[in-house]
């Protein structure tokens, strides 16, 4: 399991150079999926989500048929956290 620690800002913007598409909105790491159908929308969602629980963190997300809008933040630290990033490039691997 990965240590959570907050994450500066500079790290932040080292990844998000590194990772395509993802931006920071309000504090959070922030992006917008498209899929083919709404199903695999909800494929993906229901494998992320498998992911997710087993590392105890969990997405705040959205689902409009065929896109899933993704915001990670880790909110008991009020900050982005190593989670957060580790969440974000396993859901990038899945899509």
């Amino acid at each position: 399991m990965i240590k959570r620690r907050k994450v500066t800002e500079l790290e932040a913007e080292v990844w998000l150079a590194a990772n395509s598409g993802w931006t920071i909105v309000e504090g959070s790491l922030h992006k917008q999926f498209s899929f083919p159908s709404f199903a695999e929308a909800m494929g993906w969602m229901v494998t992320a989500a498998v992911f997710a629980e087993s590392m105890d963190h969990h997405p705040h997300w959205c689902n409009v048929y065929n896109q899933v809008t993704v915001n990670l933040k880790s909110f008991d630290i009020d900050a982005l956290s190593t989670w957060d990033l580790a969440l974000a490039e396993k859901m990038d691997a899945l899509a």
